[in-house]
């Protein structure tokens, strides 16, 4: 804090660093996973609206000796571009190769159970045949807050624009 200004942010509200528009996850190598507030279904086509930073680590226990040790094993940079969810977002752009239509994808979104009633659903249709979303990476879990899972970008990462190998 001494060395760089930022905007301190609060995990209650959704995001860490607002000024740079970066949240902060930290997850464990056994189930790299964390939760995030749900704002829109359309945060699982178009992304959370803003980037990431991963920290993942495993942790060793030593109970004779009563400590624990973190071993920071990847620090990965997810760009806000690439928070959408991976299997929703293949699946719509798989559907516009193919030619598809509204109705397709409503009927596709419906499959995967996006919290959306058929209003909404035909909205995102008509914005998805627009402006087609980019590939997301994360495994989005609906629920009443998004649960985040991030084995495909500690996979991918380095390897895929917009998931940068930090550590």
């Amino acid at each position: 804090m001494e060395r760089y200004r930022f905007g301190a942010g609060n995990s209650a509200n959704g995001i860490d660093l607002p000024s740079l528009n970066v949240d902060i996850k930290v997850t464990s190598i056994r189930q790299p996973q964390s939760s995030c507030p749900y704002k829109s279904a359309r945060q699982k086509i178009y992304g959370l609206g803003y980037h990431l930073i991963v920290f993942v680590y495993e942790k060793m226990d030593d109970p004779a000796a009563r400590t624990g040790r973190l071993n920071m094993m990847h620090t990965i940079f997810v760009d806000k571009n690439r928070t959408a969810d991976f299997q929703m977002t293949r699946g719509l752009r798989q559907i516009i190769d193919n030619d598809g239509n509204a109705d397709d994808i409503v009927a596709f979104i419906q499959d995967k159970n996006l919290p959306v009633d058929e209003i909404e659903a035909r909205n995102i249709a008509e914005a998805v045949l627009h402006e087609p979303p980019l590939q997301g990476y994360l495994t989005i879990s609906n629920a009443l807050q998004w649960r985040l899972q991030y084995s495909r970008v500690i996979l991918q990462a380095g390897a895929v624009d917009g998931l940068e190998r930090v550590r």
